[in-house]
C-alpha cells in the first residue's frame, strides 16, 4: 500500500519545475531506450531521495518499493544517476531563471543589485586536496543564488566566468583581486567592490605617480577610516578606483600578523616588512563613486553572507564531500545537490509571500 507522507509537498515542488520533464530527459540523454521505467518525474524524485534525502542507493530502491513508487535496484538507480548530469543541469537553470524573476519583488535601499561571488572546494572520498570547485553568485539581501558553475580543480576563481549588468554592484574577497577581472566588471557597466591584495594588484596615484600608501595609513587610529583616489592600468587603459581603509583593532591586527607570518613560513618565503604592516588594515577597492566611505565598508562586511550559503550547502545539505568516485556520477550527484539548494531557496522565497491557505492565487 502506498504510504508516501509528502505527496502534497512534492506537488508544490513539481509546480516549480518545467512541464516537459520527459521531453527534456530524452533530449539530454537521460532516456536512451524505449523500454523500462521512462517516467522522468519519478526518476527525479528517486534521485532527490538519494542525494537530498541522504539515503544510499540500496535504501532508496527499498524505499521506492515500500512507497509503491517503482520496482528498481540500487544498481539501476546508479546507472540513471550517471546519465543525469545534463538533465539536472537544465532543470537547475530553469529554476534559477524563474527565481530571478521573483527576486524583483524585493525592495532594496541601494540603487544597485548586490551580488556576492565566491567559490568553495569539494572533495571526493579519500582525497586530501581539491577535486571539484563550485563557483557561486548570491544576491543580497535575498541570499538567493543567481549563477553557479561546477568545474574541476583547475577551474580558477576569476570574474571572467561571470556576466555582469550595469545596475549591479559586485562584492568579492581578495582571491578575485586581479586587474583583468576588475576591468571586466567595470567594462560591463557594473560596479566593483573587492578586498585589495597588494601583491597581485598594483595601484598608482591618479595621474600615474607611484602610490605611497603607508604614510597615510599610519595616521589612522584603531577603528578609524580613510579613503584615497587611485587607479590601475590594464591593457594600457587606466581605471579609476577608491581605496577605502579601516585600521584593525590591536587584537585583530596581531592575529592577522601571526597568520601572515605562519603562511610565509609554511611557503618557505620571507614576508616583506611592508606586506606585514599592511595586515593591520582592511583595504577595499571600489569603482563606485557616490556611496559614502562608511557605506562601502559596511557593504563589504556583507560579503561574509556567502560563507553562510556554503555552510548550508556543506553542513545541512552535506555537499562538502562527494560519495562518488567516477566523474559522471560525481558531477550528477553535485548537480542534484545544487538543484536541492535552489529548491530550498525557492521555499524560503515563497515563504515571504505565503498565503494563509497555502496556495498562491
Amino acid at each position: 500500500m502506498k504510504t508516501d507522507a509528502l505527496p502534497e509537498a512534492w506537488s508544490i515542488i513539481r509546480g516549480w519545475l518545467p512541464d516537459d520533464l520527459d521531453k527534456r530527459a530524452r533530449a539530454d540523454g537521460f532516456f536512451q531506450r524505449a523500454r523500462g521505467l521512462n517516467d522522468a518525474e519519478l526518476w527525479l524524485r528517486l534521485i532527490l531521495m538519494h542525494v537530498a534525502g541522504g539515503l544510499s542507493l540500496k535504501q532508496t530502491a527499498l524505499r521506492a518499493r515500500e512507497l509503491g513508487l517503482a520496482q528498481i535496484s540500487g544498481v539501476a538507480l546508479f546507472k540513471r544517476l550517471r546519465r543525469s548530469h545534463r538533465w539536472l543541469q537544465g532543470l537547475t537553470q530553469y529554476l534559477l531563471v524563474t527565481q530571478q524573476k521573483k527576486l524583483d519583488r524585493f525592495n532594496w535601499p541601494y540603487r544597485y543589485r548586490l551580488r556576492i561571488i565566491d567559490a568553495t572546494n569539494i572533495q571526493e572520498p579519500g582525497s586530501t586536496g581539491t577535486d571539484w570547485r563550485l563557483h557561486y553568485s548570491v544576491r543580497l539581501p535575498e541570499l538567493m543564488c543567481d549563477h553557479y558553475e561546477l568545474t574541476d580543480d583547475q577551474g580558477g576563481e576569476k570574474l571572467g566566468r561571470y556576466i555582469f549588468a550595469p545596475d549591479e554592484l559586485v562584492l568579492v574577497d581578495r582571491g578575485y583581486s586581479h586587474r583583468a577581472g576588475v576591468a571586466h566588471v567595470i567594462e560591463s557597466g557594473a560596479q566593483m567592490l573587492v578586498r585589495w591584495n597588494p601583491g597581485l594588484f598594483p595601484l598608482e596615484e591618479v595621474g600615474g605617480k607611484p602610490l605611497k600608501l603607508l604614510p597615510r595609513l599610519r595616521g589612522l587610529g584603531p577603528g578609524q577610516t580613510g579613503e584615497w583616489p587611485v587607479q590601475f592600468v590594464w591593457q594600457q587603459k587606466p581605471y579609476a578606483l577608491r581605496l577605502c581603509a579601516v585600521r584593525k583593532s590591536e587584537v585583530a591586527a596581531k592575529r592577522a600578523l601571526r597568520k601572515a607570518q605562519r603562511k610565509a613560513q609554511k611557503n618557505g618565503t620571507q614576508a616583506q616588512a611592508e606586506a606585514l604592516e599592511l595586515t593591520g588594515y582592511v583595504l577595499v577597492l571600489t569603482s563606485e563613486q557616490t556611496l559614502s566611505l562608511s557605506a562601502v565598508l559596511e557593504l563589504y562586511r556583507g560579503r561574509w553572507q556567502v560563507e553562510l550559503v556554503f555552510k548550508r550547502l556543506k553542513s545541512l545539505l552535506d555537499a562538502g564531500q562527494l560519495p562518488k568516485n567516477d566523474d559522471a556520477s560525481a558531477l550528477a550527484w553535485m548537480q542534484a545537490k545544487i538543484l536541492t539548494a535552489l529548491v530550498v531557496d525557492r521555499i524560503l522565497l515563497e515563504g515571504k509571500f505565503f498565503s494563509p491557505w497555502g496556495f498562491a492565487l
